[in-house]
């Protein structure tokens, strides 16, 4: 289970008039404008594997248009997405315009940002004006979004190229590409796999090369887990920073990509400010770009990661992942970090607690649909939520309160460490046609004992994918700071990337 995510979506004719905070004192967009390097950067032959800082250079050194690297983004969308139904209402037409806009832009020195021209990808929750948001399910009502979202509006003010709105499951309720609406997505590493969820197109997207950025949304692990079996890295920010509406406890949205740098450069933007976000944090001009300043070792010396291993609940960890977790923790201990075991925290009670709240805020949801639009709803969900019409409300009341409970848990497990290291999920790979790696909707929250606890802390957390010669399937590094030290875990997190040794190439589309 993935989470009841999309539920609280980002969604149509709900949105209140666009804007940032127009108090609050930010940078303008151009003035983080800035080349490299004198000379044009080396570049490989597919635009579509561009980084954002590849292309922000090639673009500023007029040795690449937007309008090319979008066409190039396109056809290599059109060769994949036969077999991996990552995207929802994809038309090159609007890509190609946005392109072309950004291109004129450049042409006049008149640049927005670091994300002018540079293509992305967006969770379909996340409402973009003028498209519906079906929330990956058939029972919703496919009514154009009246504005941006919050993320999308950061996004578009930036100058991105839009590709494509990424699929999800139905209401984001589960941990895989699975749902009512869209056709059955698929892992790019290995068509039978599933890329995870419920940010299940935005993982196969960023894992098959659509570009470099993907927006995802993540409540109990949707951006980790689908980038760790993708196979690419996926931040979870803290609660707060990256303004989303409607807000809800737990619930974020953030970048997904094939590098650490790419996922900062995408910050960068996202976590500039809007009011509709109550909860969110006060505008921070971070360094976001600056991972750099240090070298590995010296970055990692003498900080102290705790090595965490044992959930207390949940699936047990397989052997390929536990292995590739402890390898991790060595690469970093030999960079000079302390690496300490963290015991477990929390148990089955807590984590049952907060599933007896989600079935019953998601039951509630869907039962007030009229009952031609229930039926529609993937049956796997509706078994889900069909327990909770017996709910007291005393069970709901203790359910809720035990969110507060798994908060506590999770920083005062974190505190006594700089970072903490653990799996994003216990397993490398389940079945494309599965709704969830149990399967099972009595079982439901087995899979995410290692995500969920940092979605109630409001800590940051990132996804980083392992390397090791043993490993057939990708497996995802969770590194997870202390509330608002993103830059940190960021660093940390490329530190890694540099040490960890060499990944496979990327997956092709088959021919």
């Amino acid at each position: 289970m993935s989470s009841p995510d999309a539920t609280r979506t980002d969604g149509p004719g709900k949105t209140p008039a666009l804007g940032t905070d127009s108090d609050a004192k930010l940078p303008p967009l151009g003035c983080t404008i800035r080349v490299v390097s004198a000379s044009p950067p080396t570049l490989p032959c597919a635009l579509q594997d561009l980084s954002a800082a590849q292309l922000h250079q090639a673009y500023a050194c007029r040795q690449l248009s937007p309008v090319e690297v979008a066409r190039a983004v396109i056809d290599h969308v059109k060769s994949w997405e036969p077999h991996l139904h990552a995207t929802w209402d994809f038309d090159p037409g609007p890509v190609m315009a946005m392109a072309q806009d950004s291109e004129s832009r450049w042409l006049k020195g008149e640049q927005r940002g670091l994300l002018d021209g540079v293509p992305v990808t967006i969770k379909e929750n996340v409402a973009t004006q003028g498209q519906a948001v079906p929330l990956g399910t058939a029972a919703s009502q496919l009514t154009p979004a009246g504005a941006d979202a919050p993320p999308a509006a950061r996004l578009r003010e930036a100058g991105a190229v839009f590709v494509a709105k990424t699929t999800m499951p139905d209401y984001g309720m589960l941990s895989s590409g699975l749902s009512s609406f869209h056709a059955l997505a698929r892992n790019p590493w290995n068509l039978q796999n599933n890329p995870g969820g419920s940010s299940a197109g935005a993982g196969a997207a960023a894992a098959a090369g659509y570009g470099p950025l993907h927006l995802g949304t993540d409540i109990g692990g949707s951006i980790r887990l689908p980038a760790s079996w993708c196979g690419v890295v996926g931040l979870k920010p803290s609660h707060g920073r990256v303004p989303i509406y409607p807000p809800f406890i737990g619930r974020v949205a953030g970048p997904m990509a094939r590098s650490v740098s790419d996922v900062a450069w995408m910050m960068e933007t996202l976590s500039r400010p809007d009011w509709r976000d109550a909860t969110s944090l006060p505008f921070a001009p971070l360094p976001w770009t600056d991972l750099e300043g240090a070298e590995p070792q010296p970055m990692l010396k003498g900080k102290k990661i705790g090595l965490w291993l044992d959930a207390g609940w949940g699936m047990p960890v397989q052997a390929d992942v536990r292995a590739a977790v402890m390898g991790a923790a060595q690469v970093l201990e030999a960079a000079g970090a302390q690496i300490q075991e963290v015991p477990a925290f929390t148990d089955a009670g807590v984590a049952e607690g907060i599933n007896r709240f989600w079935r019953l805020r998601s039951w509630l949801e869907i039962s007030a649909l009229p009952p031609e639009r229930q039926e529609r709803v993937l049956p796997f969900i509706r078994a889900w939520v069909a327990e909770a019409a017996q709910y007291s409300t005393a069970q709901a009341f203790h359910g809720f309160n035990q969110m507060g409970v798994l908060r506590d848990a999770a920083s005062t497990a974190c505190q006594p460490f700089d970072y903490v290291i653990s799996p994003v999920a216990p397993l490398s790979a389940f079945a494309a046609t599965w709704a969830m790696p149990s399967n099972d909707p009595g079982n439901a929250m087995a899979h995410i004992a290692f995500t969920l606890p940092f979605n109630m802390s409001g800590q940051p957390a990132i996804s980083v994918p392992c390397a090791g010669p043993a490993l057939t399937n990708p497996v995802g590094l969770q590194i997870i700071g202390r509330c608002h030290d993103d830059i940190g875990v960021l660093r940390v997190a490329r530190a890694f990337e540099q040490l960890r040794g060499q990944l496979p190439p990327w997956p092709q589309p088959p021919a």
